[in-house]
């Protein structure tokens, strides 16, 4: 079990929770996960502040806060982690967005139903109404 879990942790990052839970289908009755994942925790190989880290550094360029927080939660990382993570993801989201837009649309919303389409997509990618509003009403001009 713990070169199973040694194995996870040379490959990426996880949070304490995600592995807890992959190492569960291979547990036998007297395994004890939660103590093997104490003592990696222990000894710096297992944090979910950096697994925290890492993820909103590979996700904040391509969705928005709501998102990252989301896939967070699920991970079984800590609100206050996540509190700071959002917090790291707000100073850029508005040029993140407007990248992820620009990517994706070419040419302004000229109708409302392309507007509507221009938001949903915006919004899919876990972007905030506020966000949407701002990067669908500044790209009118360009």
């Amino acid at each position: 079990m713990r070169q199973r879990a040694l194995d996870y942790l040379a490959k990426r990052e996880y949070s304490y929770a995600e592995l807890g839970q992959k190492l569960k289908s291979f547990a036998e009755e007297n395994d004890d996960i939660g103590a093997l994942l104490d003592d990696f925790r222990a000894r710096g190989w297992l944090s979910d502040a950096r697994f925290t880290e890492q993820l909103v550094h590979a996700r904040k360029a391509k969705f928005g806060s709501a998102r990252v927080a989301n896939e967070l939660r699920e991970k079984g990382i800590a609100d206050d982690l996540i509190a700071v993570a959002v917090s790291q993801i707000k100073v850029s989201e508005l040029d993140n967005a407007r990248e992820v837009w620009r990517k994706k649309f070419k040419d302004s919303p000229a109708t409302r139903e392309e507007w509507a389409k221009h938001a949903r997509f915006l919004q899919s990618r876990g972007f905030g109404f506020d966000i949407i509003k701002q990067v669908l009403s500044q790209t009118k001009g360009e």
